[in-house]
């Protein structure tokens, strides 16, 4: 037996994560032997590395390590065996001098370990910086300061290996970026910046200088030094991108995972967003001051060079660095000593960390003296007119000089990789510019250009000296047309990706794509090409559609249906049956008239398939939204769509119209039976073509005509692999019905605890992706577990704020679907007649954040009960 360690150890929290979802997946025998073998494979393996067993209790273990080396490879082990197990652990490991109390330990890092662990998910292993200090790994992966619960000063963690998983479960709400680099000077700046922040007047600081003078580094510094004081988040939105200033909105809602109006989302928040690069959006001004009027409590951190000049700002210009401070980050990033040679550079860089960094870059093949005397030379040649500001004229001669050094086929390779947003890949820069790799990793190498996660991309001051160059071109034209080209052919090549077993990865590629594939949309509507300019938004509605992007999406096919001819086309009809798609997911009336239209055009050319998608949505959409139509004429419609889709033998829409036919026969004429046959050969379709995002609909739609037959086993199951496929593809969309469906059996059954569980996910996904109906489903639901556990004044409340909500967004759906009713209506009888009113009159006042805020403000729940289109 090993003995117990004291002095400097390393401890080790385990915990199996979903316990209780593994024992009813299971079920308790197979539970339990899964159980008893991780009990025996963590026994196993921290022996085999000397670990001693402080304490187990249930399923989770603490043990003590001599050596952090070993604790790590002890873990390691153990994850790696228990993957041929359904077992996932979360493990937290750090190194301290915890107080002995035989055979256990106590004291503030015994607190600290456990901490780390909790913060963690199955599967992902933590570690403390003194842990990480002590070991000789190489997988781990810096996560960042964290805050953890009882103590004060934040910890910072570190992952063992890349594998994603969802944020930490810290008290920290950001996602301020990790620099890879340390900071270095700035003490004064830092301290003001920081006393800005927590003064209650400034709630707009814009960091005013040069591209170069380090704004952006700045800004993310005194934003972490505050994290604890914003209750509700600090939140980084890079904006280097962006050229619309209409995006700017878009893009802060997106990053806050709004789907309402911005304005609404944030309401009263305790906030801190940081805007980094806003010159080129300036005309988003107006929208920064509306933000700032209606949300009290948000406050904005700005990095421009130029002031936005609206009521309340208060600008910080970012001044060179302290001339020993520059001295320190050269010295620091060359590993030179420091010497009158780097003292007299630093003068001549007027100490502006960009163009120290890039100078010390060179240090590999040029002395500090060499570097001075050719700079020195430059600067006489490379002045703005007096009324340039000086830093940006010394940084444009920086850059100029550090471009000079570059070979003929290197300068031309830095200028055309301007053409390029957001950066680009290894076989982009060849196909579009003619990358070398040779001369690619030679600009790495020289600092102009950065590589991340294979990735090539620029600084933004130094991408703008690039877009210089390439503008004085000849044909720079060509390279904008090549650029636009490539990423048309790409989109295209991606969209048959989008409906089927690949489409997760082609998802994820066409957002890392995203700024150029807008940038190619750009390209084409500048330069007059509308029929390309059609088609590339034609190929990128679906994947807009399934990651959220419906309002920038409608916006681009207005432009392009504007701009392109209005004779019926294959490009046309499928840019209506997109635009009318994505209205419906907005519950905009205008989708009707498009769907029409598209489906009038596609007819016109003899597209059957574009037909039947137009057909199949359309149904689908007047089910839910039309006040007018008949319940016959409305499924003509999807019995249409069906028809068309077979005619074309696409499996793909086909499935789409089976299932959107199946929700307005349900809907309309209640008849079961017939709806159930619709959603089984559309699931049958689906599993045919690897279509898993609708695989997972189609086991929710099943689930809940399930779950209306009484039959609750049944309707676990199917929501459960719905659930599953869908975290796996990130599926956002059908995790919320998923989960809703798993939260609707437990409230058929009773299980208040497990309904609250479920539903509480699915409301919070159904408000981060801003589908209203869910929402109003979810506070329907909510109130009736309120209702059902004596909360009569809260029951009332959210009913009717989900009831008001409920007849302004689908007014078609009757509400005798939703479980509510009953248990409201019990509510009602035993509550004071009078509370009940003043109850329900408050929630009818409430808009739909507030309500939802109300829900998630002590049990969080949300539920989608009606099936759901595809």
């Amino acid at each position: 037996m090993v003995a117990q360690p004291s002095g400097t150890i390393t401890l080790v929290f385990t915990d199996v994560e979903g316990s209780t979802r593994l024992l009813r997946e299971l079920g308790p025998e197979p539970y339990l032997d899964a159980l008893n073998e991780h009990r025996r494979i963590v026994r196993a393996s921290f022996a085999r590395h000397d670990g001693y067993e402080v304490d187990t209790d249930g399923d989770a273990f603490f043990y003590a390590f001599v050596s952090a080396d070993g604790a790590l490879a002890a873990v390691e082990e153990t994850m790696g065996r228990l993957e041929a197990t359904p077992i996932r652990i979360r493990v937290g490991i750090h190194t301290g001098e915890p107080h002995l109390d035989p055979p256990r330990y106590f004291g503030l890092d015994v607190h600290k370990a456990a901490r780390i662990m909790s913060a963690g998910h199955g599967g992902q292993v933590l570690l403390s910086l003194a842990t990480r200090e002590l070991v000789g790994s190489n997988t781990l992966h810096d996560l960042g300061d964290h805050r953890l619960k009882d103590f004060d000063e934040p910890v910072r963690l570190f992952q063992v290996g890349d594998r994603q998983f969802p944020a930490l479960r810290t008290l920290n709400q950001t996602n301020l970026p990790i620099p890879a680099s340390t900071f270095i000077g700035r003490s004064r700046e830092l301290a003001e910046l920081t006393s800005l922040l927590r003064n209650p007047g400034g709630r707009l600081i814009t960091l005013s200088g040069p591209g170069g003078s380090g704004k952006t580094r700045l800004a993310i510094e005194a934003a972490t030094d505050v994290v604890g004081d914003y209750p509700d988040g600090v939140f980084w939105i890079g904006l280097a991108s962006l050229r619309d200033p209409v995006l700017v909105a878009e893009t802060i809602a997106q990053t806050l995972g709004a789907r309402e109006p911005l304005i609404d989302h944030i309401g009263s928040r305790a906030t801190l967003l940081v805007l980094d690069n806003f010159e080129q959006v300036i005309d988003a001004a107006t929208d920064i001051a509306a933000l700032l009027t209606a949300c009290r409590n948000v406050r904005l951190l700005i990095t421009s060079r130029e002031i936005l000049r609206i009521q309340g700002e208060v600008e910080y210009t970012v001044p060179p660095l302290a001339h020993a401070e520059a001295e320190e980050l050269f010295c620091t990033r060359s590993q030179l000593p420091l010497d009158e040679d780097i003292a007299d550079l630093c003068r001549h860089l007027d100490d502006l960390p960009l163009a120290v960094e890039l100078a010390a870059a060179r240090t590999t093949v040029l002395s500090p003296k060499e570097i001075r005397d050719r700079l020195g030379r430059r600067l006489d040649l490379f002045k703005g007119g007096r009324d340039t500001d000086p830093r940006q004229r010394t940084l444009r001669a920086t850059i100029d000089w550090s471009c000079d050094l570059l070979s003929p086929g290197e300068r031309q390779l830095f200028a055309r990789l301007a053409v390029f947003a957001g950066g680009a890949t290894f076989d982009a820069a060849v196909e579009v510019v003619g990358a070398d790799v040779d001369e690619l990793q030679s600009l790495v190498d020289k600092s102009l250009v950065r590589r991340t996660g294979g990735r090539f991309w620029m600084l933004e001051t130094i991408a703008e000296m690039a877009a210089e160059r390439l503008a004085a071109e000849a044909d720079a034209s060509k390279i904008g047309r090549r650029h636009a080209d490539f990423f048309l052919a790409y989109a295209e090549s991606a969209e048959p990706g989008l409906k089927g077993a690949d489409q997760s990865a082609w998802l994820g590629r066409l957002e890392a794509e995203h700024d150029n594939l807008r940038a190619g949309l750009e390209w084409f509507f500048e330069h007059d090409e509308a029929e390309r300019a059609m088609r590339l938004a034609a190929a990128l509605w679906l994947f807009w559609y399934t990651h959220g992007h419906v309002t920038e999406a409608r916006r681009w096919l207005r432009r392009a249906l504007d701009a392109g001819p209005d004779e019926p086309s294959d490009i046309r009809a499928r840019l209506l049956a997109g635009a009318g798609y994505l209205a419906a997911e907005q519950y905009d009336d205008e989708a009707i008239g498009l769907l029409e239209a598209g489906l009038a055009c596609a007819k016109a050319i003899g597209a059957p398939a574009t037909a039947a998608a137009a057909a199949a949505q359309l149904c689908g959409v007047r089910a839910e939204l039309e006040r007018g139509a008949s319940a016959g004429e409305i499924l003509a419609i999807g019995e249409e769509a069906v028809a068309l889709a077979r005619e074309a033998g696409d499996d793909f829409i086909l499935a789409i119209a089976l299932n959107n036919l199946g929700v307005a026969t349900h809907s309309l004429v209640g008849d079961a039976e017939q709806t159930r046959s619709y959603y089984e050969e559309s699931l049958e379709l689906r599993r045919r073509i690897g279509d898993m995002s609708r695989i997972a609909l189609s086991l929710v739609n099943l689930g809940w005509l399930a779950l209306l037959d009484g039959d609750t086993t049944r309707a676990e199951a199917l929501y459960a692999e719905a659930a599953d496929i869908a975290v796996t593809l990130g599926d956002k969309r059908n995790i919320s019905h998923a989960r809703g469906g798993l939260g609707s059996v437990a409230y058929f059954e009773g299980r208040w605890d497990d309904a609250e569980e479920h539903t509480w996910e699915s409301l919070r996904l159904y408000r981060e992706i801003g589908m209203k109906l869910g929402m109003v489903e979810g506070l329907l639901v909510l109130a009736g577990i309120a209702a059902a556990r004596g909360d009569a004044e809260r029951a009332a409340r959210l009913a009717a704020a989900g009831e008001r909500h409920h007849a302004l967004i689908a007014p078609a759906t009757s509400m005798d679907v939703y479980p509510h009713r009953p248990n409201i209506e019990r509510a009602r009888a035993a509550c004071d007649a009078e509370t009940w009113r003043r109850a329900s009159e408050a929630g009818r006042a409430m808009d739909l954040d507030e309500a939802v805020e109300l829900a998630l403000s002590t049990a969080p729940s949300g539920l989608t009960l009606s099936p759901g289109a595809a």
